[in-house]
């Protein structure tokens, strides 16, 4: 039973992503459009410093929240 719960977990994290994505896209597609530009911009350092500290970010808030 705790693998379904996990699947179902992971599963719903992945749906709240597209949400907020979509929802990002569809309210402000100018911005995001030129938000990516800046994106291709950036060294590729940058890109994956910012990536990692995003990624590290939302480990702690599931652990402190997920305990």
């Amino acid at each position: 039973m705790p693998e379904n719960i996990l699947i179902a977990d992971v599963v719903t994290v992945f749906a709240l992503v597209l949400v907020f994505e979509g929802v990002v896209y569809a309210l402000f597609p100018s911005q995001m459009k030129t938000f990516m530009g800046r994106m291709v911009e950036m060294p590729t350092s940058s890109l994956r410093n910012s990536g990692l500290v995003a990624a590290v970010a939302g480990v702690l808030l599931v652990w402190l929240i997920r305990g």
